[in-house]
Parts: structure tokens; sequence; C-alpha cells
């Protein structure tokens, strides 16, 4: 028989030493009184607590309106991540940061907090005008109640449709008008945002996928410089990726390669 480790013996009796204080009803915890009430109903039986919620009004037609507005600003906020990600210029800028750190080989450095965060405010500077536009267009005039939510509504929209079109390719356009069998409209501008929302995910994607693959190129170039020299020297047991990395590195500092990809990420939105 095989003996157990000292540390698997005290993780053993830890974990036995909580199940009994947890579950055993003699326990503090066990004992602890928690505030719940009873209905008593028909022949003595209680019923268990119950939560309900209710909105004062909503029979009348405003408090109808009240509620409903809630519901749409819950859902909206709920969807804010989802319209980060597809309307604005963060798909493409987050894409290309994790293949340039996959293409460096540095596992997790900087880690997914650190790209994230950047991918974001990076997001932000690229949006400022579109963001600016809709504020002073839709945003204010709405709260100033001199527009009402529909005109407001539409006025948003417009110069978000207008950045999304500025990166869009025709073909992919062409693709969504054909599945959702909508003609083609006279302008742009008349485009729903059912085409040119998934037209714009679709090229953004290939977009990022092709500033990847060209950043890969000059990596590639030193791991197979690297793996051609070990095999020569007879060392094919090192891994090149060990040796490779360092200059790898080194390679990025000397351009200055954060300045280069973030500097080619903004501009490529304009």
């Amino acid at each position: 028989m095989h003996r157990l480790s000292p540390k698997i013996t005290i993780s053993i009796l830890l974990c036995l030493v909580c199940s009994v204080y947890f579950v055993v009803p003699g326990s503090s915890i066990a004992q602890t009184d928690l505030p719940m009430t009873e209905t008593t109903v028909g022949d003595g039986e209680t019923t268990s607590p119950s939560l309900s919620l209710s909105l004062d009004g909503i029979d009348s037609p405003k408090g109808m309106d009240s509620a409903l507005k809630i519901v749409l600003l819950m859902t909206v906020l709920s969807m804010a991540p989802a319209f980060l990600v597809l309307l604005t210029s963060f798909t493409r800028i987050v894409i290309v940061l994790g293949f340039l750190r996959q293409a460096m080989g540095a596992n997790q450095a900087p880690n997914n907090q650190i790209l994230i965060s950047l991918a974001f405010f990076l997001t932000i500077v690229v949006m400022s005008p579109v963001i600016n536009e809709m504020n002073t267009t839709a945003v204010q005039p709405f709260l100033s109640e001199e527009i009402s939510q529909e005109e407001a509504f539409t006025r948003v929209q417009k110069p978000l449709k207008q950045f999304m079109l500025g990166q869009v390719r025709e073909k992919d356009i062409a693709l969504f008008l054909e599945l959702t069998n909508t003609d083609t409209p006279e302008t742009p501008d008349e485009l729903s945002m059912v085409v040119v929302i998934p037209a714009f995910v679709l090229s953004e994607l290939k977009t990022a996928f092709t500033m990847g693959f060209v950043l890969f190129i000059p990596f590639l170039i030193i791991d197979m410089v690297v793996a051609s020299v070990l095999m020569s020297m007879g060392m094919m047991m090192l891994p090149p990726v060990l040796i490779s990395l360092p200059f790898k590195l080194l390679l990025f500092v000397l351009v200055d390669g954060w300045f280069l990809v973030v500097q080619s990420l903004v501009q490529s939105f304009q």
C-alpha cells in the first residue's frame, strides 16, 4: 500500500473538519437563525416565504410606458458589452494585439487584462469623434427636450453608421443584402443596421487577420533562422523557441514595436 503524504493527509483532515462545522446541527453556523416568515394556511400547513415585485400605476398608459422604459434600459445595459465589441473598433484592435502576443511567443506577457484594457482605451481614442458627434446631435438635444426619442434614435445611428460604412467592404454589404432578401438602396445611408452591423463585423475580422499575418512574418523568420542554426550545430534537443524569444523581444524593443503597432491600428481606421 502507498502511504499518503503529510500534505494530502492534512488536506483531508481540513475538509472533514469543515464539513462537520457546516453540516452538524450543533455547529454555530448551522444554528444561525435566518429571518424567515411562514404563513399558515388550511389545516395548519405552512408555506415557504416568497418574493414578489410590483410596479405601481402600471395599469395606466403612463405607468405602462415607464415600465417599458425600465425594461428597455435594463436590456440595453445587459447588451452593452456586445455593442462595444460589434459596433466599434474594439474587435480589430483586440484581435491584432492577441496575434502580436502569440507571434512573440511570450506566453501571458502582457496578460489578458492589460491587452483588453489597452484595446478599450484605443477604442475610445478611435471612436471619440463619433461619440462627440452622437452627443452633440442626438443626446444633448434629447436631454434638453428639443427632439423626441424617435428622432434622437435616428440621429444616433447616423454617425455610427458612417463610421462602420467607412470600414466595411462592398462584397460584405452585398452578401448580407442577399441573405436578408433586401433590395440594394440608392444611397449607403439608406442601408439598414441589420445589414451594416454583420457586414462591419465580417470586414473587421478580415482586416484583423490580415494585420495579424503581417505581424507574424518577422517573428517567423527569426524562429526559422534560429532553428536552422541550432540544427546545423547539432543541438536538436534544445527548443528553438527558447533561444529565439530573447531575439524577438530585442527586435521588438529596438524598433519600438508597441508604438508602431498602436500607430498602425489607430491610423487604419482613418
